[in-house]
């Protein structure tokens, strides 16, 4: 029904309430238990509108172009993100067939049949005894409910609702698959630096051995140090077997993150992205990026969609009145097709009208369970919001930190450098012998790694932080506004007896 037409009914509406709903069912007692919490109860007071913060395509920071690459190809072959694009087109289909019930509905049908009637024409079908006729019929049928009460269309604005929030959880899940391939990256990219280090440690651990055995031969060893120089290098091998293994599992993560085969994963290089690589963030970070993050609008739209509900619920409170017509022809007796001549027409209109007076509670459940939905609903929002805020304000505090860590790794490895530098000039110059040299570049080595576990943690981080901040998806700019957030009011009770 046009909603012009329902606004100019509301008068309608009141009078009839008073008239016509003494002695319904009562929705006394039934109301929601909680409001929603402010936002700016919770927002972050470090608002610096010219960040710019976040970008869409944050991960190109890094400076890898296979990265880049990788990440359409998951966005466009991962199961989970498509699993979540179908259903937002269930939502959205959905959402048409409640949309379809505030339209008039036409419909039509026929029967054509042979009857043969019994014998007995006193006390059964008269002058029809013991006779074969068609006994047939054609017709139109026409629907409208007048939706008086506004129970169609806030149904149908709920299903929307509803397709809204499936469209954010499915943004949602493209960040948590952006985030997924990134630290999978990130952690091949590490793996391939422990690797570098465990060759090197290797061929410093078979020079040792050599010096050993040569020191043997010399006179000036003994036995006990070529073995304990050999001693270590199966373990070594080991540890480089391991990451070998390690970067195969990453590569095949990273495939199965873009809907691909293990054969794929053959394709997938060292990452260029260097563990040093300066990444920008915010000076600040705006309170209102919180409206940004997908789960939050998810959440919001959950919210507007359990507010609609309650009115869907408290609507079947009141009476319902559509208009039904009839058009068709129908005629026992005569030919097959005879039915259809202009004097077999027949017609009907008028109004039905139904009205709740005693269900045994089922209406006044059903409104508890919407109002209780609500409430769930809200909480649920309030605590993804408080999620969120712990979300940021943790990564904040991990990127200070790893940034502190960064420093001091550095001048740990700057240090090692050195004393490997003095260590070489040192044996040059005749004051040590070379094994002081090979311990101080072993020094140096696990002082490397280290710095780049930190490095890598320090880009992780970023990403941690870039998804807590919404990733760039914009989904702020599809949420819905506060006053479709909040309850309808519920009267106190429509009558004084209760079902």
């Amino acid at each position: 029904m046009p909603r012009c037409l329902i606004r100019a009914l509301e008068t309608f509406n009141v009078l009839a309430v008073s008239v016509l709903l003494n002695g319904c069912i009562s929705t006394q007692g039934i109301q929601p238990h909680t409001d929603l919490l402010p936002t700016a109860e919770l927002a972050i007071d470090l608002a610096n509108r010219d960040a710019h913060w976040p970008v869409t395509q944050w991960w190109r920071a890094y400076g890898d172009p296979q990265l880049d690459t990788w990440i359409a190809r998951a966005s466009r072959g991962s199961p989970s993100l498509q699993a979540a694009t179908a259903r937002v087109r269930e939502a959205q289909a959905m959402a048409g067939v409640a949309q379809s019930r505030e339209a008039a509905q036409l419909t039509s049908g026929g029967r054509l049949a042979r009857r043969g009637w019994p014998e007995d024409g006193f006390y059964g079908p008269g002058n029809l005894a013991d006779s074969h006729t068609w006994d047939n019929n054609a017709g139109l049928n026409l629907s409208l409910d007048l939706d008086l009460w506004g129970r169609e269309r806030n149904a149908s604005e709920r299903a929307l609702d509803i397709a809204q929030q499936r469209a954010a959880e499915q943004r949602q899940a493209q960040l948590q698959l952006q985030g997924n391939v990134i630290h999978a990256y990130i952690q091949l990219a590490l793996q391939y630096a422990q690797l570098e280090i465990l060759e090197a440690t290797l061929a410093q651990q078979v020079q040792i051995a050599e010096l050993a055995r040569q020191r043997l031969q010399a006179g000036i060893g003994t036995q006990l140090e070529v073995s304990q120089a050999e001693a270590l290098l199966p373990e070594t091998h080991r540890q480089i077997d391991g990451v070998h293994e390690a970067i195969e599992l990453s590569r095949h993560q990273l495939a199965a993150l873009a809907g691909l085969g293990p054969e794929h994963a053959a394709s997938l290089k060292r990452p260029l992205l260097t563990l040093h690589q300066p990444l920008p963030l915010p000076t600040a970070v705006p309170a209102q990026l919180l409206g940004q993050r997908p789960d939050v609008v998810a959440s919001r739209w959950q919210v507007a969609a359990q507010a609609r509900g309650i009115a869907v619920a408290q609507a079947g409170f009141y009476p319902n009145v559509d208009l039904t017509a009839s058009l068709g022809y129908m005629a026992t007796g005569g030919g097959m097709l005879e039915f259809l001549t202009a004097s077999k027409l027949a017609y009907n209109a008028g109004p039905a009208i139904s009205l709740p007076i005693f269900d045994g509670g089922r209406l006044r459940g059903e409104l508890g369970q919407a109002s209780a939905a609500y409430d769930l609903a809200v909480a649920h929002y309030r605590q993804t919001l408080v999620s969120a805020l712990q979300g940021i304000a943790d990564q904040l505090v991990r990127r200070h930190s790893l940034e502190q860590q960064q420093r001091l790794a550095a001048e740990s490895v700057a240090k090692a450098n050195e004393l490997c530098a003095l260590a070489r000039l040192a044996w040059q110059r005749g004051l040590v012998d070379y094994l002081s040299v090979l311990h101080s570049q072993t020094r140096l080595w696990r002082l490397q790694g280290i710095e780049q576990q930190v490095e890598a943690a320090r880009l992780s981080a970023y990403a941690d932080l870039s998804i807590a901040l919404g990733g760039g998806l914009q989904a702020g700019q599809d949420s819905p506004a506060e006053p479709q957030l909040k309850a309808p009011q519920i009267p106190a009770g429509l009558a004084t007896n209760h079902n």
